[in-house]
């Protein structure tokens, strides 16, 4: 009953500190960057914005099959097939949650005030000072939502987990992929009680946030 439950939190997770670390230096380039290919590096990390997840996770599925020359040098390289695993669910997740990891990191880039960056170099500050207390500072709001939203993202991904994974229970099957297993076997009490308690744990965790961000720039504006 709580395994789908757990399975889906331990990927969520992963997935979404994965997802900080590739997106922070990729949404400072985008942010900054003057290179001819920054347009074509943007479109693609926003594909799956409008891209059918089913879609991504059918040419995801072509790419990690043991059957594929990727998917044969994964296995043969790392023993790893990525194919019906929750490797495979986790790089997934991460290629369809990065634009919503990336863009708002992104625009809080944008919007950092340059100028006090200036004034601690000025000072001599070194750039670990910078980071944490003038970077960090500023984009706290951003990184909460860019967290929020990959999270949130990830745990509630049907498409593509189906897809790249399949239903394997405590191997791939995530709570998205339990409720439409329950509906199949018309046991609409059992999802009934997933569906809630997604439901409820999504907003309660998107009000928290956009009801903390409310709260910082009502402050600012003081």
């Amino acid at each position: 009953m709580f395994e789908p439950v757990l399975l889906s939190l331990q990927l969520a997770t992963s997935a979404t500190i994965i997802l900080l670390i590739v997106s922070i230096p990729l949404a400072w380039w985008l942010a900054n960057g003057s290179s001819i290919f920054r347009s074509v590096v943007w479109a693609t990390t926003a594909l799956p914005l409008v891209l059918p997840p089913t879609v991504l996770g059918f040419y995801l599925l072509l790419a990690f099959s043991p059957a594929s020359g990727l998917g044969k040098l994964i296995v043969d390289w790392f023993g790893v097939q990525l194919a019906f695993s929750f490797a495979g669910l986790l790089i997934a997740s991460v290629i369809y949650s990065l634009p919503f990891v990336v863009q708002p990191l992104q625009i809080g880039f944008e919007r950092l005030d340059g100028r006090t960056i200036e004034a601690a170099l000025s000072l001599r500050a070194n750039w670990w000072v910078i980071i944490t207390r003038v970077i960090f500072p500023q984009l706290k709001g951003a990184f909460l939502v860019a967290f929020t939203l990959g999270f949130a993202h990830t745990l509630g991904e049907f498409g593509v987990v189906l897809m790249i994974g399949g239903n394997i229970p405590g191997e791939t099957q995530v709570i998205s992929i339990a409720i439409y297993e329950s509906v199949e076997m018309l046991d609409y009490a059992k999802a009934h009680l997933y569906s809630v308690g997604l439901l409820v744990f999504s907003f309660i965790v998107l009000f928290l946030t956009y009801a903390r961000n409310s709260f910082s720039l009502k402050r600012k504006g003081e």
